[in-house]
C-alpha cells in the first residue's frame, strides 16, 4: 500500500513508520516544516491546506498528528491548541482524501485517526467499550470534535476508524517523563490511585494499526490492552520493573498546583475502556500484563 502518515516524528509514529516500511508498503510523512527528505511532503493543517495532489493515489492516511494534550500546564489558549490542531489536521486529511475518493471511487481507501479513550470521560470502575457514550469534559468534548472531523471521508466512501488510545507504554509520552522520578525512589501513586489507567504497549499500538490497514473495522475502535488496571496497580508494576519502592504517593492538590485542570481530567479522571472490537475481531495482543508492557518498553529495547 500507499500510505502517508502525519505526526511521524511522535511516539507512535517514530515506532510505526519502519515497521510499515518492514511490511513493504511505500510510506510518505506528512509535515510542517520544511521537508528534508524524499518521502517527506509538506501540509499546513492550522490553516487547512495540503495539495490536492498529495493524497490523490494514497491508499491510506494514518493520521496521529496533534499538539501534545498533557505537556505543559493547561491555559485556555493552550485547551484551544489542543482542540484546534485536532479537529483542523483531521479535517485538512479527511477533506483531501474525499477529493481524492470523489475523483477516483474504484480505489479502496482508508483513514486511521488518531482519539483517545478520554472520549469517555471519568468512568469509575465501570467497564467501558466503543458502544459506550461520550462524557462530559474537556477531554471529551475534544474528541467528539476531532471523530467528527473526519465525517468528509466517511461520507465520500472511505472506510474510517477511529482509534481511541489509551496510554501507550514506550519511551516517550506520560511514561517517559515518569520513569526518571521511579528510577530515582520518588514514584508513586497519583491522587487515590484509584483512578483506571487503560493501557496499550507500544508494540501493540503499532501492530493494532497495522491490522486495521487491512481489516474491515470502521468507526470507533478502542487500542488498550484487555486488562485496564488502576494507577496504583500501574505504579507498584512500574516499581517493579525499574526495581525500586514506590512509597511517595502524590496528593490530588498538588498535582493540581502544577498541572492545573488537566489534572482532574486527564491523570486523576480515569477509563476502564477494553478492546471489543480488536477483540472480536481476531487481533492478538502481545502484551496482555501491564508489567510485561512496562518491561518490553523499558528494558527489553
Amino acid at each position: 500500500m500507499r500510505i502517508a502518515v502525519t505526526g511521524a516524528s511522535g511516539l507512535i509514529g517514530r515506532a510505526l513508520v519502519p515497521r510499515l516500511r518492514d511490511d513493504g508498503h511505500d510510506v510518505l510523512r506528512l509535515v510542517r516544516r520544511t521537508p528534508r527528505t524524499e518521502d517527506e511532503h509538506r501540509w499546513d493543517p492550522e490553516h487547512r491546506r495540503i495539495d490536492p495532489a498529495l493524497l490523490s493515489d494514497v491508499d491510506a492516511v494514518v493520521h496521529l498528528a496533534g499538539v501534545g494534550i498533557g505537556d505543559r500546564r493547561w491555559s485556555e489558549a493552550h485547551k484551544r491548541r489542543v482542540l484546534d490542531s485536532r479537529v483542523d489536521g483531521t479535517a485538512t486529511v479527511s477533506q483531501a482524501l474525499a477529493e481524492a475518493a470523489t475523483a477516483d471511487p474504484s480505489r479502496e481507501r482508508v483513514l486511521l485517526s488518531a482519539s483517545a479513550v478520554g472520549y469517555y470521560g471519568d468512568t469509575g470502575d465501570r467497564v467501558v467499550d466503543e458502544g459506550a457514550p461520550p462524557g462530559d469534559d474537556y477531554l471529551a468534548h475534544v474528541c467528539v470534535a476531532w471523530e467528527e472531523a473526519t465525517a468528509p471521508a466517511a461520507a465520500a466512501g472511505v472506510r474510517v476508524a477511529n482509534l481511541r488510545s489509551g496510554l501507550v507504554l514506550g519511551r516517550g509520552g506520560l511514561l517517559g517523563r515518569m520513569t526518571p522520578l521511579f528510577r530515582l525512589g520518588v514514584g508513586g501513586r497519583l491522587g487515590s490511585g484509584r483512578q483506571y489507567w487503560p493501557w496499550i504497549s507500544i508494540d501493540d499500538e503499532v501492530g493494532a494499526i497495522r491490522f486495521l490497514l487491512t481489516t474491515p473495522l470502521s468507526g470507533p475502535v478502542n487500542l488498550t490492552a484487555p486488562t485496564p488496571v488502576t494507577n496504583a496497580e500501574f505504579t507498584a508494576a512500574l516499581g517493579r520493573v525499574v526495581r525500586r519502592p514506590t512509597p511517595f504517593p502524590v496528593p490530588g492538590a498538588a498535582l493540581w498546583v502544577v498541572l492545573g485542570e488537566f489534572a482532574r481530567i486527564g491523570v486523576l479522571a480515569g477509563q476502564r475502556a477494553v478492546p471489543a472490537r480488536l477483540q472480536e475481531s481476531g487481533f492478538s495482543f502481545a502484551h496482555t500484563s501491564v508489567e510485561d508492557g512496562l518491561r518490553a518498553a523499558l528494558v527489553s529495547r
